[in-house]
């Protein structure tokens, strides 16, 4: 496509979701705007994220659901995975799904452009040798994942590369101690691979809510994956046997088929010349903003993972962009995100679903007189008739403030806790307290209503 002899309302760097949903609002509003994309559109949540993350979750669930098959009185259930079927058809999903996105940028008007961009002065950019103008930038080209800087450590994979698997790895290390961490860690377990969750320190998931992080210990050490705690990676070889990754300690891991780094991700903004345009950025490379998503440079913007979010979770990349065109198109000044008390779940098995303070935040903020917790642990009716050891327990806590008990901090383990966390959190968004739960009448018999009755 060719340079504009107009300049764009907006462009928005990057076409992931964040990208993806400011300009088409924007454009809901009568912007003229395009989004530049250098890869597939749908950004890491549709193509090596949430979406294919959630697909493999999904095979890995139906594992659980047969082999408590038995329990029901069905007999001669022995599923085998055929691996590369699953890939393919998840491929397919994702490719119907790049297809989409670019038909509702289409309906919606907006122009994509493909290739990588890069400031050429803070009203340009250029892509493949052709120069754009907007009026308004947005830059919202998330991350990348983060890999070791130790001998070997090429060697390993990253979440990318979990996606590019044509085969099953029987024997894993995955290492990291977070959200990806975990979920790649437990799908593969539940598939059927050997796993081992490297963590450098005493635990996964250290930002949760301490009873949360309990019960995932207990779960996994009951269950799988195995949990190889204390353990700093300082290089990682591959010979006949297969990889053996090094701890500073001393201690290997062996025989491995494949090292999975999942040790954070990085701002994706060594390339977009943002010098040229005189925006800053932090010493670890990620663009900085204020609570309206705002650069230094009053018309360039930025959002989701290449910023400093708490967050960096698509649905937030989403409302962050679609509250900032509201306010710039929408005759809405003072529309923005407030990101506080934003919902998450990790997918684990069973999930873990959070939203507000955990306790330890509560009682640091308000004070331990301020503050009250209500807990139960009990196990979900979905192992009504499971053999003991099959058992997985469920866990669900509320962080309450002050004499009107309002409800901070929702914290949940086990069944469905993924799909009831939407709708409390919203409870929770508008100020519930814990009489509110209490004169809520319980839906029986589901993991649910333990919310609305704990004592």
């Amino acid at each position: 496509m060719t340079g504009q002899s107009q300049p764009y309302d907006l462009i928005c760097i990057g076409g992931g979701s964040g990208g993806i949903a400011t300009a088409r609002r924007a454009a809901a509003y009568g912007a003229k705007c395009a989004v530049v994309e250098s890869s597939r559109l749908g950004g890491t949540c549709v193509n090596v994220g949430c979406v294919p993350k959630k697909v493999m979750w999904q095979a890995a669930h139906a594992t659980e659901v047969m082999a408590r098959a038995s329990d029901y009185g069905f007999s001669g259930v022995a599923p085998r995975l055929d691996w590369a079927a699953l890939v393919a058809s998840r491929e397919a999903y994702i490719e119907r799904l790049n297809g989409i996105y670019d038909r509702n940028l289409g309906k919606s008007g907006v122009d994509v452009i493909q290739g990588y961009a890069r400031f050429v002065d803070p009203h340009t950019i250029e892509v493949e040798g052709v120069r754009y103008q907007a009026k308004r930038f947005v830059i919202a080209t998330g991350g990348v994942p983060g890999r070791p800087g130790i001998p070997g450590g090429d060697l390993g994979i990253d979440s990318d590369g979990f996606f590019a698997l044509q085969d099953q790895p029987q024997k894993v290390a995955v290492v990291g101690a977070g959200y990806i961490a975990v979920e790649l860690a437990g799908v593969l377990q539940q598939l059927g691979s050997d796993v081992q969750l490297v963590v450098r320190r005493e635990r996964p998931l250290r930002e949760f809510d301490e009873a949360i992080q309990t019960a995932y210990v207990e779960s996994i050490a009951a269950h799988g994956p195995t949990l190889v705690n204390h353990f700093t990676p300082v290089g990682l070889e591959a010979d006949w046997g297969g990889y053996t990754l090094h701890a500073e300690d001393g201690r290997r891991l062996e025989q491995l088929d494949q090292v999975i780094w999942a040790i954070g991700r990085l701002p994706n903004t060594d390339e977009l010349g943002l010098e040229a345009a005189g925006v800053d950025l932090s010493e670890q490379g990620t663009v900085p903003v204020d609570d309206w998503q705002t650069t230094n440079q009053p018309h360039i913007f930025a959002l989701g993972d290449v910023t400093d979010t708490p967050y960096p979770l698509t649905p937030v990349a989403i409302a962050a962009g679609r509250r900032l065109a509201d306010r710039l198109w929408g005759g809405q000044p003072e529309r923005r995100l407030d990101y506080r008390d934003i919902p998450t779940v990790v997918f684990t098995h069973p999930p873990i679903g959070t939203v507000g303070l955990t306790e330890a935040q509560a009682r640091a903020e308000h004070g331990d007189q301020a503050v009250k917790v209500y807990q139960t642990r009990f196990t979900a009716m979905d192992y009504a008739l499971s053999a003991p050891e099959a058992k997985q327990p469920s866990v669900m806590k509320l962080v309450c403030l002050g004499e009107k008990e309002q409800v901070i901090g929702i914290h949940l383990f086990g069944v469905a806790s993924d799909e009831m966390l939407q709708g409390f959190a919203v409870a929770l968004k508008m100020g519930a307290t814990k009489q509110d739960f209490d004169d809520t009448v319980a839906i029986h018999p589901t993991s649910a209503e333990e919310l609305v009755t704990m004592t």
